[in-house]
């Protein structure tokens, strides 16, 4: 079993910044895919920014591209997702996943590619 903890959430004023974390643990996990997504009440969950440890490729869904930084940690099993030019809209529970293997962009939108998913951390731009 895997088991992923998020990090970094918190309260922002629009135009900031903020790094979250995701660190894997459990089982050996080898190449994996780590995404991001998140959530706002009554709405469903979109994925943000997936991350492939094989290759170092990266994915990110339009309406971050140039804002977010989806990266490799400097712990093992770790994933940054660094958020700038944050926008009220960004205000959501930001929740990591993980799925032993590759991914691609259509992973962003399919949340059932990945097998593994931490508790979230709530990040609110105003």
């Amino acid at each position: 079993d895997v088991q992923l903890v998020e990090s970094g959430g918190g309260s922002v004023q629009v135009g900031g910044s903020l790094r979250l974390s995701c660190v894997a643990s459990g089982d050996t996990i080898g190449r994996y895919c780590m995404g991001w997504f998140r959530q706002i009440p009554d709405k469903e969950r979109e994925g943000v920014a997936a991350f492939y440890s094989g290759s170092n490729t990266t994915y990110y869904v339009d309406h971050v591209k140039g804002r977010f930084t989806i990266s490799r940690g400097s712990a093992e099993n770790t994933v940054w997702l660094q958020m700038s030019s944050l926008k009220s809209e960004d205000t959501a529970m930001y929740y990591c996943a993980l799925v032993v293997g590759s991914c691609g962009d259509r992973s962003l939108q399919e949340r059932s590619w990945f097998d593994y998913w931490g508790r979230g951390t709530q990040v609110t731009v105003s």
